[in-house]
């Protein structure tokens, strides 16, 4: 139980860990687009501005799926004890990653335009936040690392049960021919 709890532990670390490093780049990768003061209002300055907008979005899901896939594998590999444990691991793990990584992109990106604008002289320029418009980039990461589960468990596993049942081929040869079988036991030997 101790040694399950750890292994929970170390997982989830290691996936949040992945997620904050994610959220460093996903704000790197991202350009923010531009939007101008009307009215105490905040709005996006052209068409490319407003394509922009979902840019960020784009960036987050993309930036997730492969950051679930790397830090998904990693825990996968290295603590696959206990599988059902391991699973719920990277699901657990893989939701925190998400927090951690929209978290640290957001503080990292400019703030809410829309609350400057309240206070904003009209005309003022300001960058838009860095943010995600809809909840289902949310399940990007876990996604990746499930993926990342699944090719690990029926990938490699498999590959290494097959390694392990062949530890010792000469002693299942010697155990289960029965022309290795001592005569003592057999019926003519007792009969005799």
């Amino acid at each position: 139980m101790r040694s399950g709890l750890v292994q929970l532990l170390i997982g989830v670390v290691v996936l949040a860990a992945a997620g904050a490093l994610a959220g460093v780049v996903w704000e790197w990768v991202w350009t923010a687009p531009a939007g101008v003061v009307a009215d105490h209002r905040w709005l996006a300055e052209d068409e490319a501005g407003l394509r922009g907008q979902f840019s960020g979005t784009g960036w987050f899901v993309i930036v997730a799926t492969i950051t679930g896939l790397l830090a998904g594998g990693l825990v996968a590999t290295f603590l696959d004890r206990v599988p059902l444990l391991t699973l719920l691991t990277v699901i657990l793990g893989s939701a925190v990653g998400t927090w951690v990584m929209l978290s640290v992109g957001s503080a990292l990106g400019p703030p809410d335009p829309t609350q400057l604008a309240l206070t904003a002289k009209n005309g003022t320029h300001l960058p838009d936040e860095l943010d995600v418009s809809r909840r289902t980039p949310w399940v990007s990461m876990p996604a990746g690392a499930l993926v990342a589960l699944t090719l690990v468990f029926f990938g490699f596993a498999p590959g290494r049960r097959h390694h392990h049942d062949h530890d010792h081929p000469l002693d299942h040869h010697h155990h289960d021919h029965p022309e290795h079988r001592s005569d003592r036991h057999s019926p003519d030997h007792r009969a005799g």
